[in-house]
């Protein structure tokens, strides 16, 4: 019998007809087998339907929102997003926004050139890093620098000998997107959409063109989810999120019934799930990457965690030092 998935997308297997084929080729056979169990259990959940598609898998992401070949679902994405309407001018190379060794915690990485050459840099993020404000800044910072270089290069074509007008630099935005997002986020329980930017304190206004939105996915899944059930979807921002976030099938019906041009996007995905050799090639790409964030993500709190004690020991030390001087001292006196 048909699973709920299933009979919306008749194109998805039953699990019998993937593990048949997978049993009948070595190659995957080896593949499915090296795979710990849970993972075997969500790779035929999600290609046969009995759970949805996470959608910030890299392999799902990169193709639905990709700016080259569905730009429009794109320029709705991001208008949504920032609260305005925008149009993608240009897709530009994003290895100019990675600094050091900060790609290993991304997903997807986009970034964009709008009409107005305002610079959008959205990534997708699966394991919410430590100091996000910093780290974003940076990111930002590396953008302005891009916007400068690139209105720079513009005059030149022009002009040899023109020089960069300041008013000719537009806005950059960093939009972060996280499936599991950091501690602090969590301050704000009833809150899945951030937006910053720097302001004086004395009320003087000035376009200081550096933008920032955190966008805490697990935070909206549990308010959307505490809302009600089935899910009640305001409007098209929180369907989109909703679709990004959501595998559970109650939550993707509701998705489709409340926004059925969906159904689109799901096929995409689906589609690319019916090729079982090269989904498989991806999920194991997928698990790979995951296992290589998460250990470095530990690293890091671990490393956090030893530079945290070996502090609280010389604080210690310094104590006890303190003490010992006094405790001479006294011992002084009486003598």
């Amino acid at each position: 019998m048909a699973n709920k998935l299933q009979q919306y997308f008749p194109m998805l297997r039953t699990r019998e007809e993937i593990l048949h084929k997978i049993g009948h080729r070595p190659n995957l056979r080896h593949i499915f087998y090296s795979w710990s169990e849970k993972a075997q259990n969500e790779f035929l959940d999600f290609t046969t339907g009995a759970k949805g598609v996470k959608m910030m898998y890299d392999f799902a992401s990169k193709e639905l929102l990709n700016p080259e070949t569905h730009r429009e679902r794109v320029n709705e994405f991001l208008s949504l997003l920032l609260g305005q309407p925008v149009k993608i001018l240009e897709v530009l190379p994003n290895d100019g926004t990675r600094l050091a060794d900060e790609s290993t915690l991304l997903i997807t990485d986009i970034v964009v050139e709008l009409s107005d050459s305002s610079i959008v840099n959205l990534e997708i993020q699966k394991i919410g890093y430590d100091f996000p404000g910093q780290r974003s800044a940076c990111y930002s910072a590396d953008l302005l620098l891009r916007q400068y270089k690139r209105v720079q290069q513009k005059n030149s074509l022009k002009d040899p000998h023109a020089k960069v007008h300041y008013k000719d630099i537009k806005n950059v935005y960093t939009i972060v997107l996280f499936e599991k997002s950091p501690k602090s986020f969590y301050e704000c329980p009833n809150v899945f959409l951030h937006h910053f930017k720097q302001y004086s304190d004395t009320g003087l206004e000035l376009d200081l063109l550096q933008k920032y939105l955190f966008v805490p996915l697990d935070i909206f899944k549990e308010i959307k989810h505490n809302e009600s059930i089935p899910i009640n979807l305001k409007d098209r921002q929180e369907a989109w999120l909703a679709f990004l976030c959501m595998d559970d099938p109650e939550d993707i019906l509701a998705i489709l019934e409340q926004y059925p041009d969906f159904k689109e996007c799901y096929e995409q995905v689906y589609e690319i799930c019916r090729n079982i050799e090269e989904v498989m090639s991806m999920f194991s790409k997928e698990l790979a990457e995951l296992d290589r964030n998460t250990t470095e993500f530990m690293i890091d709190r671990m490393q956090k965690e030893i530079d945290q004690q070996a502090e609280e020991l010389k604080e210690k030390d310094r104590i006890i030092a303190e003490l010992q001087a006094t405790n001479e001292r006294l011992k002084k006196r009486k003598i």
